[in-house]
């Protein structure tokens, strides 16, 4: 048992037209930053052109943020606004060395809301790439920028974009010796920030539900660690199964119907199932002695599980099964131990943090074990979580006075980037897209 508790205390719309071809290939290991020229929204008042530099603002910062875009300088900018207006000057663009346009702009519909429309263009083939218009509610103005800058990223990359997102993690405060761990969730870019729980209680590896709506994550209520999901909408809080021992490392099924987590029984831990429709509880794996099964992750299609263990030695290692506990195969066979196994939503990869010689990685391996690459290293880097487009990996960086942030980084192994949040962070889970 006290094995056990050291290692839990341990984890801490309206498209216009978009034919253009231009491509950044996002899985180059390095890719040059394209330039592009981000314009301010036109409003005619003096508060719609406020909200245009603001939503300007926040595109500018997700998509510098990706490290496939460079914003020019707006003071170098030729084509004034109200000229730009009735089309753009390539000529005026190209001398800057811009290669993509962005502009746009926002007017307030009789309703009350606000329509906000914008424009991207090839500068290079003095083309149209995309085009978009969204009307919605004053208050909802920064989801509006993530979603254009989700669709430059896409009609560029060809890939889809991560910023309409939230970001739920545990904030830490007080001295390293008596931290206060408080669930926090936000934006993700930092925006909109606000706390779960009050602090009163030890909280842990809190995760998304596929639909948002819930918060799975480990709660030490009156000392014993026990899994809860939390109901965003309410603020309400349930227990997760009534099983007499400890519980832990709660993860939900790609559709939402299933948590998979460990469960603490007489020295050993095994992985158990709950299904949250019909309650039924299923035993998935079976240990002996002090064996600890955990850190279990669905596969995106739902039809596998990967977790780590320490049944094969001292050393744990990751290891992948089928859905129902069988064909279970080792899949980590490098110098070190390995944990906290998290599968891309591409079903591509596997995330994973791993301690060699006294020092911690974030690595990723295909899900038959090969390809094996290490991607952040540091004197503590752990629980990896990845963006909903499988291309950004976020975890958590400490350091030796009992700091520790999130950070991201791209599957290069470039761009890595703290997420700027009030306090200390750990154990992040990033969402899907918002519907």
């Amino acid at each position: 048992m006290k094995k056990l508790l050291n290692f839990l205390y341990a984890l801490f719309i309206l498209p216009v037209t978009a034919h253009c071809e231009m491509r950044i290939d996002v899985t180059q290991g390095h890719v040059a930053p394209t330039p592009i020229a981000l314009t301010s929204f036109y409003g005619k008042s003096q508060g719609l052109a406020s909200f245009g530099q603001q939503l300007t603002k926040v595109i500018t910062s997700d998509l510098e943020s990706s490290g496939l875009f460079k914003a020019i300088d707006p003071r170098a900018f030729i084509q004034d606004r109200d000229s730009l207006r009735q089309g753009p000057k390539f000529d005026s663009w190209r001398v800057l060395n811009a290669q993509l346009l962005m502009k746009g702009d926002v007017s307030r519909m009789a309703d009350g809301r606000l329509r906000v429309e914008f424009r991207l263009y090839d500068v290079i083939r003095e083309k149209q790439m995309e085009g978009l218009a969204f009307f919605t509610k004053e208050k909802n103005w920064r989801r509006i920028a993530h979603k254009i800058s989700d669709a430059i990223y896409k009609r560029v990359t060809g890939e889809e974009g991560y910023f309409d997102t939230r970001i739920v993690y545990v904030a830490q405060t007080g001295p390293a010796t008596k931290r206060i761990k408080r669930l926090a969730i936000m934006d993700q870019d930092g925006a909109n920030h606000h706390y779960l729980s009050s602090g009163r209680n030890l909280v842990l590896t809190p995760r998304f539900s596929p639909a948002m709506h819930d918060i799975t994550y480990l709660d030490f209520q009156k000392g014993q660690p026990k899994v809860y999901i939390l109901r965003l909408a309410t603020g309400q809080k349930y227990l997760l199964g009534k099983f007499p021992g400890m519980t832990f490392a709660p993860r939900f099924s790609p559709d939402g119907s299933n948590v998979v987590m460990s469960f603490a029984k007489n020295a050993s831990t095994s992985l158990y199932n709950m299904n949250l429709v019909t309650k039924t509880v299923t035993r998935l794996t079976e240990t002996i002695g002090q064996m600890i099964d955990t850190s279990p992750c669905y596969s995106p299609d739902g039809s596998k599980i990967a977790f780590n263990t320490d049944r094969s030695g001292p050393r744990s290692q990751i290891y992948v099964m089928s859905a129902d506990g069988s064909n279970m195969q080792r899949i980590s066979f490098g110098e070190g131990s390995y944990r906290t196994p998290v599968w891309s939503p591409r079903g591509d990869l596997i995330a994973f943090t791993k301690m060699y010689k006294g020092q911690f990685y974030i690595g990723v391996m295909k899900p038959n074990g090969e390809g094996e690459r290490l991607i952040a290293t540091g004197w503590l880097v752990e629980d990896p979580a990845w963006s909903p487009n499988g291309r950004i990996i976020m975890f958590t960086r400490g350091d030796r006075q009992g700091r520790s942030r999130i950070h991201t980084i791209d599957l290069t192994g470039r761009n890595e980037r703290e997420l700027k949040t009030p306090t200390d962070a750990a154990g992040a889970s990033w969402s899907p897209l918002i519907p």
